[in-house]
């Protein structure tokens, strides 16, 4: 193996350190909150592990994802039916198996990064011969679809909806640069108003209409996005109170003034802008900017296609997730349970995004060698 064959973006890298270094900070000050001594520790490992991953994917290539993807999305079909049977139930939700030993074990996390690389397979497949018809378009459409509806069924039944949003966004994302007549947007957005629509009627009009038509879990998930304008909430108001009372530069590391729930995970950002202020929330939000432009031109200057919708595909998912997470903590988006990359704690999540990490530091490397050999 010739190190000189493996070459990392260097801005990409020191992004990742950084994204680290937040990361094992703040999850040690959150653990103070919820009693848990072990979460900074065990973030620190999952972070090496990650880099491990990162090194093992970049050996194999992507090549060797994008042809065996099918066997890849099989399997994530068949544990995210397992979970039905077999998952742990935490909270109401079977999102888990529970690993003696080691911890739990997301399947929906990888999944995510399956349904990237199988529709970025079918899509460049797609594009390989031109002069497609509204017909070809609209039986791709279809396959997309089949493709996206059963993980996403699969997951809202355990029930994680915040993941099926992110099954449809990327979904979204990579059918807008995959060269399609825009046509198909504006229908899918008339389908989509009108169901939306549709579900909100029912619900302001009969509740008890809706929960026997839907159930009552959708209901409750419903009504959680629903009231989420009104800021009202244990969670979030003392999420916000942290935020509001850090002003310019924080408390400091370790001294997050109040409590609120899923300090870890969903509020994250609470217990950093909180430790560190405006400054510093300032600075982590340019950071995220910074990581999300780099790929940005990085998709750019690939002239792999497959490259390019696996990327978008990566793009979509973080920036969603982003902008979900921050904006829910601050009380500008609703509560989905949303984590945000790379500083949430979270085994399975963190993984994912490693492996992510792998198939991009690939695509980076063919491009500086490409660069280098002009």
């Amino acid at each position: 193996m010739k190190l000189k064959n493996y070459r990392i973006n260097r801005w990409l890298f020191i992004s990742i350190v950084l994204f680290a270094l937040i990361s094992v900070l703040t999850i040690g000050s959150a653990q103070r909150l919820i009693g848990v001594n072990d979460l900074m520790v065990r973030q620190i490992m999952w972070y090496l592990i990650g880099f491990v991953l990162i090194f093992f994917v970049m050996r194999i290539k992507n090549d060797f994802f994008v042809k065996y993807v099918w066997i890849f999305y099989i399997i994530g079909i068949i544990l995210l039916g397992l979970l039905l049977i077999f998952g742990s139930e935490v909270n109401g939700a079977k999102c888990w198996f529970s690993i003696p030993g080691i911890g739990t074990f997301q399947p929906s996390e990888f999944m995510k990064i399956v349904l990237i690389i199988t529709l970025a397979s079918i899509i460049n497949k797609f594009n390989s011969s031109d002069n497609h018809s509204c017909l070809d378009e609209f039986k791709f459409i279809l396959k997309v679809l089949a493709i996206v509806i059963l993980p996403s069924v699969l997951t809202f039944l355990q029930p994680d909806t915040g993941v099926v949003l992110i099954y449809l966004l990327i979904t979204f994302v990579m059918l807008f640069i995959s060269g399609i007549r825009y046509r198909w947007f504006v229908i899918a957005f008339a389908f989509l108003g009108l169901a939306i629509g549709s579900v909100i009627f029912i619900y302001f009009y009969s509740k008890d209409m809706f929960i026997n038509i839907f159930g009552t879990s959708f209901f409750l998930r419903v009504d959680r996005l629903l009231d989420w304008s009104s800021s009202s909430g244990y969670q979030l108001e003392n999420g916000l109170s942290a935020i509001g009372s850090g002003g310019l530069f924080g408390y400091g590391l370790n001294n997050t003034p109040i409590y609120f729930p899923e300090p870890q995970t969903d509020f994250i950002f609470a217990v950093y802008a909180s430790n560190f202020g405006f400054l510093g929330s300032l600075f982590l939000i340019g950071l995220i900017c910074f990581f999300d432009i780099k790929l940005v031109f990085l998709a750019i200057k690939t002239n792999n296609s497959i490259n390019k919708y696996i990327i978008s595909g990566i793009i979509g998912m973080l920036i969603y997730q982003q902008v979900q997470n921050i904006g829910m903590t601050i009380g500008l988006l609703p509560i989905t349970g949303i984590t945000l990359p790379f500083i949430s704690y979270g085994g399975s999540s963190l993984l994912s995004y490693m492996l992510m990490l792998g198939f991009i530091f690939n695509i980076s490397n063919e491009v500086i060698r490409e660069e280098k050999n002009k």
